[in-house]
């Protein structure tokens, strides 16, 4: 059975990770990363809320990447996004790296922010 490559008809999907960086459209950031449909670009991480919020009527749903492990965001951050009508995601980084390519490939409004793993 032959493989068919992903279609991202024309969007930045995150292309890998490793301790400390990202991987988006071929290019590398260290640190936190902020993922949308036309690249990556640094972010400020969880308490750089206004970057998020930003991303307000451009996308649906928010895959918040935790790191290595799964952990519970700050509930302010969750509940102004929410009042931005944005919902909210978490899970772990890699994880969210993943649903985010995938959901992605399916033309769906959708963004990451990313913490190292």
């Amino acid at each position: 059975m032959a493989m068919k490559p992903t279609e991202f008809d024309g969007a930045v999907p995150v292309d890998g990770y490793g301790p400390g960086f990202f991987r988006v459209g071929g290019k590398v950031f260290h640190g936190p990363v902020l993922v949308t449909q036309g690249g990556g670009r640094d972010w400020g991480g969880l308490q750089d809320s206004d970057a998020l919020i930003a991303l307000s009527g451009q996308i649906d749903v928010l895959f918040l990447g935790m790191g290595s492990d799964i952990a519970h965001p700050p509930k302010l951050l969750v509940q102004a996004l929410e009042q931005a009508d944005i919902m909210v995601e978490a899970m772990a980084s890699p994880t969210a790296a993943r649903t985010y390519n995938v959901t992605l490939s399916e033309g769906r409004r959708v963004a990451c922010a990313l913490i190292p793993v």
